[in-house]
């Protein structure tokens, strides 16, 4: 006999269910494990959609990160260098490397990730400034044109 939801402090996550974090830009967050549904998760994890030609600035985290390619086609900038990225691939990125990943594709591009921590901030390369990961000041999904 299968049941619903496991019990606690496990999760099971139904992203259908989950409230996406707009970005902007044709970016969305779908957040999956963290400090908001669990007290006893040490990482983060989540799923973000890119459409077309969009993508986040370059920044980086106060924690590693790891990413896996889940449909589309990607390009991952890491301390300097282009990757062009398939579904299947996965990164990781050590804390405060500078990073970013963009939909190179013509289709529709999703990422799930994992943060080495349940503590996250997000540094802009370009400004320097320093927010709490998927806090209101969290956005910056854009064009990459």
């Amino acid at each position: 006999m299968c049941a619903n939801r496991p019990a606690e402090p496990n999760l099971l996550i139904h992203p259908d269910e989950i409230e996406r974090f707009d970005r902007g830009g044709g970016v969305a967050t779908v957040p999956y494990v963290g400090k908001w549904n669990s007290e006893a998760a040490v990482i983060t994890t989540g799923q973000t959609v890119f459409q077309p030609g969009t993508g986040l600035p370059l920044h980086s985290h106060n924690v590693e990160e790891s990413v896996l390619i889940l449909e589309g086609e990607a390009t991952a900038e890491i301390d300097g260098d282009l990757f062009d990225l398939e579904v299947g691939q996965a990164t990781w990125v050590p804390a405060g490397v500078p990073h970013r990943f963009f939909n190179r594709g013509a289709g529709v591009m999703r990422i799930y990730w994992v943060y080495g921590g349940r503590d996250v901030t997000r540094t802009i390369t370009a400004t320097g400034e320093t927010f709490e990961h998927l806090s209101a000041s969290d956005k910056g999904g854009a064009p990459t044109s």
